[in-house]
């Protein structure tokens, strides 16, 4: 628990949440209650004295809708006119509850490539300081409307971990549809056991999260550990927990052991660009 009471102190905190903690899953639409329990409680760790930016998904989900669609689409054009709509009006509602907490909020929009470009990335980690430092909460996505590599490749579990990277962050908390990392797919094998803590990401733990995905969305877990590489080889915690309650971040914040904690083991000669070029579960 040593471990655990250390993230009462981590002061830069990356929240992710995926398109299935912020959606009715028999409609598609989205869940203004869940949406408005997540700005409360991001606002509350602002209003403590913490750095707090939010990785949100859902662009393309609100814009099918917004579009009248029945189905979320499959094709890139399609993908990204969904995105162009929905990023829109997404910001709109985040930024409107925001300010119900007197939270101001930003948007800011990232592609793979503004990532591998040294100048860019300057600029963009310069941005985030500027906006951290005026007590803005940054909202980040990808840009779909222009970035094929997210919508065919990646996804924002990958998104998140660059970004800790590039403002130095302490946690990334990922938010997902299950509890943490399983021995096994817990949905299959009853006998499954959560994972509290993971010191050293090896092939073992590499192979377990093969076999435990999640149900919804773009990232299953494989990717959740390939962000887990680049967070805690940067020099940052990263922390997998279950959306079901944002009262959780909270918790995990406070210390208690919720979800599965991967620790931190920063190399001397990090360069998150080789894992977006070279790692097999974010380039196939």
């Amino acid at each position: 628990m040593e471990n655990r009471e250390k993230l009462k102190n981590k002061k830069r905190i990356i929240v992710k949440v995926g398109t299935s903690s912020l959606i009715h899953p028999k409609t598609g639409q989205l869940n203004l209650f869940r949406l408005e329990k997540l700005v409360r409680v991001l606002t509350d760790l602002h209003n403590g004295g913490k750095d707090v930016i939010l990785v949100s998904s859902g662009a393309i989900g609100v814009g099918f809708k917004a579009l009248g669609l029945k189905e979320r689409p499959d094709s890139l054009p399609m993908k990204q006119a969904c995105s162009a709509v929905g990023q829109g009006q997404l910001m709109m509602i985040y930024q409107k509850l925001f300010a119900e907490y007197n939270q101001g909020s930003a948007q800011i929009l990232i592609t793979k490539e503004t990532m591998l470009n040294d100048k860019r990335r300057f600029n963009a980690r310069n941005t985030f300081n500027q906006l951290l430092s005026l007590g803005i909460i940054p909202i980040v996505n990808e840009n779909d409307t222009v970035s094929t590599e997210e919508i065919e490749f990646g996804d924002n579990d990958t998104l998140s971990a660059v970004v800790t990277a590039v403002v130095e962050g302490d946690l990334l908390i990922l938010l997902t549809d299950i509890d943490g990392l399983y021995t096994d797919d817990p949905h299959k094998n009853k006998r499954a056991r959560l994972i509290s803590e993971v010191p050293v990401i090896t092939e073992e733990v590499e192979n377990m999260a093969k076999g435990a995905v999640t149900k919804v969305g773009t990232g299953g877990m494989a990717t959740k550990i390939a962000a887990a590489n680049i967070v805690t080889d940067c020099g940052a915690d990263m922390v997998i927990a279950n959306s079901r309650d944002f009262n959780d971040l909270n918790r995990i914040v406070d210390g208690k052991d919720i979800g599965t904690l991967f620790l931190a083991h920063k190399r001397e000669h990090f360069d998150f660009r080789k894992y977006l070029t070279e790692c097999p579960y974010l380039n196939s």
